[in-house]
């Protein structure tokens, strides 16, 4: 902002204040708003570089639409009427069937639930699909079955009890785990003896012994997909539930986020915001360069023998013979009409065809000596001075014999 003033009625200046024009701003802040552009412009590109990254890609996901997720098995159910309802918690499992007329399917083939865990999600109101559970799954849920090996992918296993669902199906296929029971239903028996469907007495819970029957790629093979409707669909609300690591209990000492007061966080939030607004407020900004006049005056000699100095301390003798050779080449080209551009090799071949010198000797002395002593070196700069007064002498005789 630039102030400037102006005569009053009464002959008094008026400070005039003339506000910086949008162009003048745009230029101050030309650096943050280009910073701002690039910033937006990173984040657009990793949005859209890991959009396809956020993809449900969960084995039995109700949400993935890959061959192994579940999306068409959980569309059919919401086409019917059942409202699905994907969980990933205990917790959010059993408050969800709370009240509700509702059954779980129940889908950890890592075994992330302990015994207690399944033991409360056996208690809870509501029907129980168990696919696929491991030996201590089973042992909680179904303390009456074992298992008794797998069927083949390609087996076609009939239906073999009492149960409708099962009747309605007819056939199932895909790879079944078998199982043994003394005290619940099984069905869909193998040649080996082992049952592919198992059902409690009460109906309350079922055994399901292929997750591969569920899914997008052989739900509709056989009659997989009417025994999967008849299972999950014979009530108002599906619990889809595949338990993750927040299931699983935490042991050993206390994080350092347990350990932290809450206050911390918004105090060093806060902190980092002020610092931020701080260098904002206080930066500033070089101005253009402006030129002064130095306040003394340093003669030439000085600079001279203070370089001189430095060369001599770093024992560096080809950069000083460099320096005095070059100021005598410049002298030299314009002593005998040459451009102060022209190369040493033309300066020296002309100055020893007019000084009557050894060519050879000249383009040394100009430009191939080195010097390994300060005694050549002194040589050299000798040698140096030579060349320019036999030149001065030589253009002195020619313009007196060419007046």
């Amino acid at each position: 902002m630039t102030l400037t003033t102006k005569p009053t009625e009464h002959g008094q200046p008026e400070p005039d204040v003339a506000t910086p024009r949008l162009r003048t701003r745009l230029r101050r802040n030309r650096f943050w708003i280009i910073a701002a552009v690039f910033a937006v412009g990173i984040a657009l590109v990793l949005m859209f570089a890991t959009r396809g990254a956020s993809i449900d890609a969960a084995l039995l996901s109700p949400g993935n639409q890959t061959p192994n997720g579940g999306r068409a098995l959980a569309q059919v159910l919401r086409q019917e009427g059942v409202t699905v309802t994907e969980t990933t918690t205990l917790d959010a499992t059993l408050e969800a069937v709370e009240d509700t007329d509702s059954t779980v399917l129940l889908f950890d083939p890592s075994g992330l639930l302990d015994a207690s865990q399944l033991e409360r999600l056996g208690d809870a109101d509501a029907g129980l699909v168990v696919v696929t559970p491991r030996a201590a799954a089973l042992r909680t849920l179904f303390p009456g079955v074992s298992f008794a090996g797998s069927s083949d992918a390609s087996d076609v296993l009939s239906s073999d009890c009492g149960d409708p669902t099962a009747e309605r199906a007819g056939t199932v296929t895909g790879g079944w785990t078998l199982y043994t029971t003394t005290d619940a239903e099984g069905c869909f028996t193998a040649d080996s003896g082992g049952s592919a469907v198992v059902t409690q007495a009460d109906g309350a819970r079922v055994l399901l012994g292929s997750a591969d029957a569920l899914t997008n790629d052989v739900v509709d093979r056989a009659g997989n997909a009417a025994l999967a409707l008849g299972l999950l669909g014979s009530t108002e609300q599906l619990v889809w539930y595949l338990p993750s690591l927040a299931d699983v209990p935490v042991t050993g000492p206390p994080s350092l986020d347990a350990l932290t007061p809450s206050w911390v966080a918004g105090v060093t939030g806060t902190v980092i915001i002020t610092a931020i607004l701080a260098m904002f407020w206080r930066g500033r900004r070089f101005g253009p360069l402006v030129i002064e006049d130095l306040p003394v005056a340093v003669r030439a000699s000085e600079t001279m023998e203070g370089r001189a100095r430095l060369y001599q301390r770093s024992g560096n003798r080809q950069r000083a013979l460099d320096a005095l050779r070059i100021g005598t080449v410049s002298r030299l080209a314009v002593a005998v009409g040459l451009s102060r551009h022209a190369s040493v090799v033309e300066v020296a071949d002309t100055v020893a065809g007019l000084a009557g010198l050894d060519p050879r000797h000249v383009r040394s002395v100009l430009l191939d000596a080195v010097p390994t002593s300060d005694a050549e070196l002194v040589s050299l700069s000798d040698h140096l001075l030579d060349l320019e007064a036999a030149v001065a002498r030589a253009t002195d005789l020619t313009g007196r014999n060419h007046p």
